[in-house]
């Protein structure tokens, strides 16, 4: 059953009332109500359309958050084959906020890391909801170490609301850590890219997405603090985080604009979790193109257009 965020409770009056028909109708099979069924899906589809079709930033954070959402194992266990997960980071621990390994895209051998919130409760107390620690930022190094060593692109899906602030994830480097992955982004001689699948959170997203090609689908969002937490800072009040969501400039079109990401994948009409098939399709396709972009090209010329795309990050917006 589809979770319904707040502003699409009138679409779920809608939708409930045609699967009430539906419902009928299975239990009474004298009755017909295939008509008034359809008229109310085709009611249902318009309603959808208006309501995506100028979200606000703050509707887009919530739909960025849904539950129901494609995560970071769902991509991987479409798109990859012979994907082979490689644990811990040799030091202190293994993170299973952040999952990483070997596999093949179209039979092209890659190394693919990625941020996964998890799908339940259990699940998600296991990843501590997409949060990771300083072992998961150390995980991903040795990672694209190993990339950078084998001559393997890196593939990046980043989905956090942030990196987590614990006393413990303190107490061993958390900073320290988001740092050093960021520094190895700008060093790793091989293709790096990165798709922002949901949630792109402050430094513990910048720390996997310092990539020759940055992509966001199309409801996700990127910012340097949650809504929330900027509201809280600006204002005192966490309640107002919708003025907030409009001051952070956090949307793909947004970014696309400033020059942070260089391209938008669309989603389904109602957002990835509606159709999770199809936007995993569409990031297959992206993920596809922006390797071939990057074929070809020398570990020096990488380099070089990975840290030149990061200086002149936001001039293009601010010279608009």
């Amino acid at each position: 059953m589809t979770q319904y965020m707040d502003f699409e409770k009138p679409l779920a009056e809608i939708e409930g009332k045609a699967e009430e028909l539906r419902a009928l109708a299975r239990s009474n099979e004298e009755m017909d109500v295939t008509e008034e069924a359809a008229a109310l899906d085709v009611k249902a589809r318009a309603m959808l359309e208006d309501l995506y079709r100028s979200l606000t930033p703050w509707r887009k954070c919530q739909v960025a958050r849904h539950a129901e959402r494609p995560h970071c194992q769902d991509y991987v266990d479409a798109l990859f084959t012979d994907y082979t997960p490689l644990a811990g980071d040799r030091n202190f621990a293994d993170d299973h906020a952040v999952m990483g390994g070997l596999a093949r895209l179209n039979d092209r051998p890659v190394m693919v890391i990625g941020h996964e919130k998890g799908n339940d409760t259990k699940s998600r107390i296991e990843r501590n909801f997409g949060m990771a620690r300083p072992e998961g930022y150390r995980k991903a190094i040795r990672l694209m170490d190993i990339a950078h060593r084998f001559g393997l692109p890196v593939i990046t899906l980043v989905d956090t609301p942030g990196a987590y602030p614990g006393k413990g994830a303190e107490e061993r480097g958390q900073s320290e850590a988001i740092a050093r992955a960021t520094e190895k982004c700008l060093q790793i001689g091989v293709p790096l890219i990165s798709v922002i699948i949901g949630e792109g959170g402050s430094g513990g997203a910048v720390a996997f997405a310092t990539a020759n090609r940055v992509a966001m689908l199309e409801h996700s969002v990127y910012s340097v603090i949650s809504p929330e937490g900027c509201a809280s800072i600006l204002w005192k009040d966490a309640e107002k985080m919708r003025e907030a969501a409009e001051a952070l400039r956090l949307t793909a079109d947004d970014l696309k604009q400033l020059g942070v990401i260089d391209r938008i994948i669309p989603e389904p009409m109602g957002g990835a979790h509606r159709d999770a098939s199809a936007a995993i399709a569409a990031v297959g396709r992206a993920l596809e193109a922006m390797l071939t972009d990057l074929d070809g090209k020398a570990p020096e010329a990488l380099i070089k257009d990975r840290r030149a795309k990061f200086i002149d990050i936001g001039g293009k917006g601010l010279a608009a």
